[in-house]
């Protein structure tokens, strides 16, 4: 293994001297020290000098609460705090407790520092000197990793300093702010490779490329906050507090008539990210490429943040930053997936547009895949030789899984048709729910009011399969749940109710009703659930009733 290392050196120390000759490093550079510490002891020593740190930091808060409260005491402890710890972590030879504390110590004096700007100043400005700090403090750092956060936090301080500057309390004007962080960030990207060309700023394009790392993560995550809640999630993560804590995140209320406008730049971003990888990836330029990038501008007019997501992965791409471009694709994914949410859009005309676009990427991958057989596969000599055509493997392979899809579709359908028609009509009364949650885009929240009766008892463990709720009926219809089912006889006249797991609790079959958007009137008068019940207890919900059980 030692050997290995060495010829490892050797190669690295060959490599710096070369390009040294070559002028892309300045002279007098050499490889960096590796640190051959083990990682536990790393961890277990930062671990200690945190818990160490915590009452440290307590105790100075409170032997210095009246200096920091009031007037300048707070700026001149955070510049002190912070150019201790920066000190520490540039230090050699110091012990590996003292280097792990300085980094709890830079927190603090960031904390600090953040506290007496945003005490003294506006949150505009606050938030701008604040980002310029991080950078200051990262430029004065040796540690990538910490370049990385601090480059995050900087341009997230940017955003927030300049949120709310033209319009108040407009999404618009975040999207603005994201914008300007991109072309800072391709800014920087220029900067970096003249300083690297430059042959004198090797040190200055190491510094630019970690920060810019953290500045464009920043960017990914501020627009996939300001895209809103993806497909499904909601379903997801439920309606407990991580839930709440999701949507918080990921709320974006609709912008002004001038929003159209961040239409437009998303498109040309998006035109942007093609011409730049057909430029830098002349094998794209053919129909298949051409076609999904036609695909994807097309998308990216109706989802703002999605050019802009565009033109960093295809950059990432181009320049070999393969992280940054998995961080990237998943924001893309999470963009396209929420515009199911975009209740401006009737939900028919985005499936359209969506089914429309996957069926475009299909036919351009068949030509894809068509070409590249035509031209590196003959067919005909292939069956000669008596090995399938990929073709007609790649057709046996996929039309039994169509088959079993669409059989285990029918199915399904079949059974919830013989539920309907065989099924005893049951109606459930629905209990209030949060006024903020009744309507919520097209579905409506339910809450039974019988099942609320039954309280902890529902959520106690019921082994592998699903409880059972034994209801009663009068003349009408209407169920009146009595107790959980503990699989003794049923008396005269009750019935088994089937319940269903839904974000940690059970729930009568569901615990939503989904109808038609533009029809949120029509179905605020409901106040029983209809549902259709078998003898074994499985139930479905078919309809909504109002207070005298008429059909709505």
């Amino acid at each position: 293994m030692s050997s290995t290392n060495n010829q490892r050196a050797d190669a690295l120390d060959t490599l710096i001297a070369d390009a040294t000759r070559a002028g892309l490093l300045p002279s007098g550079a050499a490889r960096p020290v590796q640190d051959v510490r083990p990682w536990p002891l790393v961890l277990m020593t930062a671990f200690g000098a945190w818990l160490a740190a915590i009452p440290l930091i307590a105790a100075l808060g409170v032997g210095l609460e009246s200096v920091l409260r009031h007037g300048p005491g707070a700026y001149v402890v955070a510049v002190i705090v912070l150019v201790a710890a920066v000190l520490l972590i540039r230090a050699r030879g110091v012990s590996l407790f003292i280097e792990q504390l300085a980094v709890p110590c830079l927190l603090v004096g960031g904390g600090l520092l953040g506290y007496a700007l945003f005490r003294d100043c506006s949150t505009h400005n606050a938030s701008l000197l604040l980002s310029l700090a991080c950078l200051l403090v990262a430029a004065a750092l040796p540690r990538d990793w910490l370049r990385v956060l601090l480059g995050l936090l900087a341009c997230s301080l940017l955003a927030v300093g300049m949120n709310g500057w033209l319009f108040h309390n407009d999404p618009t004007e975040l999207y603005i702010a994201w914008m300007l962080a991109l072309a800072i960030w391709l800014g920087v990207h220029w900067l970096q490779k003249q300083a690297f060309n430059d042959g004198r700023g090797a040190l200055v394009a190491t510094f630019l490329e970690s920060v810019s790392t953290g500045w464009v993560l920043a960017i990914l995550l501020g627009l996939v906050a300001w895209s809103g809640m993806t497909f499904m999630l909601g379903a997801s993560v439920g309606s407990g507090f991580t839930g709440e804590v999701a949507r918080e995140l990921t709320l974006r209320p609709e912008g002004g008539w001038y929003a159209v406008v961040l239409n437009g730049v998303s498109v040309l971003l998006a035109v942007a990210a093609a011409a730049w990888l057909l430029t830098h990836w002349p094998s794209l330029r053919q129909l298949p490429a051409i076609g999904v990038a036609l695909v994807l501008i097309v998308l990216a007019w109706c989802m703002p943040a999605l050019g802009p997501v565009l033109l960093i992965l295809a950059y990432c791409l181009a320049s070999g930053r393969k992280r940054v471009a998995v961080a990237a694709a998943l924001a893309l994914a999470w963009i396209i997936g929420s515009f199911y949410y975009q209740l401006a859009w009737p939900l028919a005309s985005k499936a359209a547009l969506l089914a429309v676009a996957g069926a475009v990427l299909c036919a351009m991958a068949w030509l894809a895949t068509r070409g590249k057989v035509l031209h590196l596969v003959d067919s005909k000599s292939a069956a000669v030789a008596g090995k399938p055509a990929p073709v007609r493997l790649g057709l046996l392979v996929g039309l039994p899984g169509l088959v079993l899809v669409l059989a285990v579709a029918n199915i399904g359908i079949w059974q919830k048709e013989q539920l309907i028609a065989k099924g005893q009509a049951v109606f459930v009364e629905l209990a209030p729910v949060d006024p903020r949650s009744l309507m919520q885009g097209d579905f409506m929240r339910l809450n039974f009011l019988s099942l609320g009766m039954l309280g902890a008892e529902v959520f106690a463990d019921k082994g592998a399969g699903r409880p059972h709720v034994v209801a009663t009926r009068d003349a009408r219809g209407v169920a009146n749940i009595v107790r959980l089912h503990d699989g003794k006889p049923l008396a005269q006249g009750e019935l088994l109710i089937e319940l269903t797991p839904k974000d940690g609790r059970w729930v009568l079959v569901s615990d939503a009703w989904f109808f038609k958007e533009g029809e949120a009137a029509r179905w605020e008068k409901a106040r029983y659930g209809e549902f259709r019940v078998m003898p074994d207890g499985r139930a479905l919900l078919v309809g909504m009733r109002g207070p005298e059980l008429e059909a709505l």
